[in-house]
């Protein structure tokens, strides 16, 4: 897919949110993921975000049922290891699945000037989907790179399956609507200064 390149480059009002990118993804419910080249990419434009020192904001997902894989005592809370946040970044915790409930991250946003967001991470028919939802209604410019995220298999209350590329495509066709720009990483990392 061809996807337009940035028409201005971005600068330090913008920030790279890094969603959910946890050791809970590799947990076998997960398997069935398109895209496995998503955490590279998530990788390269985590490099290129700190050569630019521009925001990076990990959102990391503390669930309270012990039956998720995300549960907060369990063993996939951690940070993956290609996304393991360093010095300086910003890290807000989430208990739902929306990056903006429940946290400061509108905030964080508001006090640094930041308005436009390039969104990475999983998956994108569940806290990726909401969360750009929310930050287009509160008035973000958003963008998500679409090798730099995931899907899977989704099954209906009625047993059929849907293939987790079809969930992907179609939910990125229903966030390009209206809610943001789809893009790929490298147009992202083109697009950075310097």
């Amino acid at each position: 897919m061809s996807l337009p390149d940035f028409e201005t480059p971005l600068g330090t009002d913008t920030a790279l949110i890094v969603l959910d990118v946890q050791k809970a993804i590799d947990n076998p419910r997960w398997n069935s993921k398109n895209n496995p080249g998503y955490i590279d990419a998530i990788a390269k434009l985590l490099t290129a975000f700190r050569a630019a020192n521009l925001p990076i904001i990990h959102i990391r997902h503390e669930e309270a049922n012990p039956a998720s894989s995300f549960y907060v005592n369990g063993p996939g809370q951690p940070f993956k290891d290609e996304a393991l946040p360093v010095d300086g970044e910003t890290v807000i915790t989430k208990t739902v699945n929306c990056a903006f409930i429940g946290t400061d991250l509108e905030q964080h946003l508001r006090d640094r000037g930041i308005e436009r967001l390039i969104f990475t991470g999983v998956v994108i028919h569940n806290s990726m989907d909401v969360s750009i939802r929310a930050a287009h209604c509160l008035g973000f410019e958003c963008h998500l790179p679409l090798d730099a995220t995931t899907a899977i298999d989704v099954t209906d209350t009625n047993g059929k399956t849907f293939a987790a590329q079809d969930v992907f495509d179609l939910y990125a066709a229903v966030l390009a609507s209206e809610y943001c720009t789809l893009t790929q990483s490298k147009n992202v990392i083109t697009a950075l200064p310097g």
